[in-house]
């Protein structure tokens, strides 16, 4: 059976204004055309397999759509820019569309976002579910119940943020008690 509008994506980007044009000594990563600079990993596929074109662009917007799987299976998606940058900022465009994926998780429900840092994709694990990362969740609302809209993600049970200006709280989602850790 195969899933019809099924076009929420799960921690990857949602879409891209093509018009945000880079300032002086910055650049656009995505270019209203095409994925050519980016690269796929689908968990339970291999690294570069855009499986069942879940990762495309129309109308010049790069859309993430799960419409060609026969159930979602845990099949977290990711798409990466060919290189990686150590100093940038981020213009994100976002929106939802659709429903939920068949058989998708209730806590990844309209759910987002883009890794800032993360794990070089080339190593990931053909069955890894999400990169070892630290990802700017992105949230949207189910229409009846109060939700966040963003928050600081990570799959591993403890974020250390080191600097040298302040201490900074450690965020561990598995309700262990919070740390503060000194840059």
């Amino acid at each position: 059976m195969k899933l019809k509008h099924a076009t929420l994506p799960f921690l990857i980007f949602a879409c891209f204004s093509i018009h945000a044009n880079a300032q002086k000594g910055w650049i656009n990563l995505f270019n209203g055309k095409d994925l050519k600079d980016w690269n796929v990993k689908i968990a339970k596929h291999n690294y570069k397999e855009n499986y069942a074109n879940t990762f495309r662009v129309e109308d010049g917007l790069l859309k993430v759509s799960y419409d060609g799987y026969q159930e979602f299976d845990q099949q977290y998606g990711h798409i990466f820019y060919k290189k990686p940058f150590s100093a940038y900022l981020l213009r994100v465009t976002y929106r939802f569309v659709g429903n939920q994926a068949k058989g998708g998780e209730g806590w990844a429900t309209r759910n987002s976002g883009a890794m800032l840092h993360c794990q070089d994709p080339a190593t990931m694990l053909k069955d890894q579910d999400f990169p070892i990362s630290i990802e700017a969740q992105i949230l949207g609302g189910d229409g009846e119940h109060v939700r966040h809209t963003s928050n600081v993600c990570t799959p591993e049970p403890l974020l250390i943020i080191k600097t040298n200006f302040s201490p900074h709280i450690a965020w561990i989602p598995d309700q262990r008690p919070m740390q503060v850790i000194n840059g």
